[in-house]
């Protein structure tokens, strides 16, 4: 009966090993996204799209390249996504440990009286007892193994769902930096924009004043009519009213940046003093004729992509999880045993028991762990979807924004540059008494008008070019491009711009 064992222990070996190369079909790893055939959109002309990787350094601005590292620094965003690689890089390393015996050591000792009485009697033999028994040191170290065969795919599934996840979380990383990126250049944008507005309402109230305090010295001297110094005082206040409120707006503004960068602001103020106003922006090159090679650029898409190859190997898992486990177990040890001078060692060895656990009966539960990630892998491929379809509308959208606030860039400067002819041309009609103070104040809330829509205009402009560089992806790029000098590890803080 024995040798029967022994031969059915040693054909099932084998045969648990074969089936251990067997796995059950996943759900499609990846699938087809909705990708146009080209952008339908206007596209700048000139350039390539390497230019994303070093997209902010074409200001030459290095005050902003400074402001957005600083702000990764102190990104809480950035942390925790970064956290959630080192997390989610702990899990992998615990998937691909599954797939290997385990081996524990385990040491004890012990130390107790044992004995036999002989002869009858009371006292007698209660005497005989006590000189039988003898202390008895007991001592034990050996290694124990234990290795669940992989018959059916299942730990091999959990690996590739957790190294699926790692690359996810480093995508979104990667994703958080670009965020950050953006936010941090609107933010330092707006603080620009904001203080050539307060330079302007200073310009427009100061002039204001000026007229305000010349038609005043007129009026008193009876050569204006009193109800046009009230229009030059009341026209000063209401500049004096603005551009109060357009420093109130800059010093919100400039906290916000504040708090982005994580600078303090006597700092922050004294960099943006020593550095020079904006620049111009540079032409954006054409970005691709193909959506899918400059959506490759993302990071969120690719993100959405490994959820889609991720729900899949939790499919392979949760189906494999209905079928038998196979598990084989074995030990070493020695153990020492000693007593009144007798001393006594024995090595012990085993190979098994080789167990397979069969699911018989739970009540559907894993039936419907299986259909819950089956409909988990259906919600990934809608979202990485519809993810796609969010990112070609997000760069059609951009492009169309900037080049429309291209073209409307000439005619916001010829604007400006004729209503400012005009202005100073009816101020000295006003000032040699050729035109009323009616036409001068027209013509002051005329240019002023064309002042404010040229710096909104940049601002769109601004607007516009960060949001085409954060619907590229910021010049991220796919792990199998580890050439592009953009690509980085949370690990590896990168000295490029972001």
């Amino acid at each position: 009966m024995r040798r029967l064992r022994r031969i059915a222990l040693v054909l099932s070996l084998p045969l648990g090993l074969g089936l251990a190369g067997c796995g059950l079909t996943r759900p499609p790893a990846s699938v087809q996204a909705p990708f146009p055939a080209q952008w339908h959109a206007p596209l700048p002309h000139g350039g390539s799209l390497a230019a994303l990787a070093e997209w902010w350094r074409q200001l030459d601005d290095p005050l902003l390249v400074e402001l957005i590292a600083a702000a990764e620094t102190a990104s809480p965003n950035l942390a925790s996504a970064a956290a959630r690689v080192t997390e989610a890089r702990s899990t992998r390393v615990q998937a691909g440990a599954a797939l290997l015996p385990s081996l524990d050591g385990t040491a004890s000792a012990s130390r107790g009286v044992s004995g036999s009485s002989f002869g009858s009697g009371g006292s007698s033999s209660s005497s005989s007892s006590s000189a039988a028994a003898a202390p008895v040191t007991t001592r034990q170290a050996g290694l124990q193994s234990k290795w669940e065969i992989d018959l059916f795919g299942r730990l091999r599934a959990d690996r590739d769902a957790a190294q699926q996840k790692l690359d996810n979380a480093t995508a979104k990383w990667h994703d958080a930096r670009v965020a950050v990126a953006a936010e941090t250049a609107n933010a330092y944008f707006a603080e620009r924009a904001c203080q050539q507005q307060l330079n302007v309402s200073e310009s427009d109230a100061k002039s204001r004043g000026e007229t305000a305090r010349l038609t005043d010295l007129s009026a008193r001297a009876g050569f204006t009519a009193p109800a046009d110094a009230a229009l030059a005082r009341a026209s000063a206040s209401d500049a004096s009213g603005r551009l109060t409120q357009q420093r109130a707006l800059c010093a919100v503004q400039r906290k916000a940046l504040v708090a982005l960068s994580g600078l303090d602001e006597p700092t922050l103020a004294q960099k943006l003093a020593a550095s020079p106003t904006q620049r111009s922006l540079p032409v954006v090159g054409a970005i691709a004729s193909v959506p899918a090679q400059a959506l490759s650029q993302r990071p969120d898409v690719y993100a959405a992509e490994l959820g889609v190859a991720s729900a899949s190997a939790e499919v392979g898992s949760a189906e494999a999880e209905r079928y038998p486990k196979l598990t084989l177990s074995g030990s070493i040890g020695r153990m020492q045993i000693r007593t009144s001078g007798f001393r006594e060692s024995l090595d012990t060895w085993t190979v098994g028991p080789l167990s397979l656990t069969v699911p018989l009966l739970d009540g559907g539960a894993r039936a419907a762990n299986a259909e819950a990630a089956k409909a988990r892998y259906t919600e990934a491929v809608s979202l990485y979807r519809a993810n796609v379809r969010q990112a070609v509308r997000e760069v059609e959208e951009a492009l169309v924004n900037l080049d429309a606030t291209t073209a409307r860039s000439t005619d916001a400067d010829s604007a400006v540059k004729n209503y400012q002819a005009s202005f100073d041309a009816t101020q000295a009609r006003y000032s040699s008494g050729l035109a009323s103070l009616f036409e001068l104040e027209d013509s002051r809330r005329t240019l002023f008008a064309a002042q404010t829509a040229r710096v909104s205009l940049q601002r769109e402009s601004t607007e516009a070019w960060v949001s085409l560089y954060r619907s590229m992806g910021g010049g991220w790029s796919r792990p199998a491009e580890a050439s592009s000098p953009m690509t980085t590890t949370p690990a590896a803080k990168v000295a490029t711009s972001p």
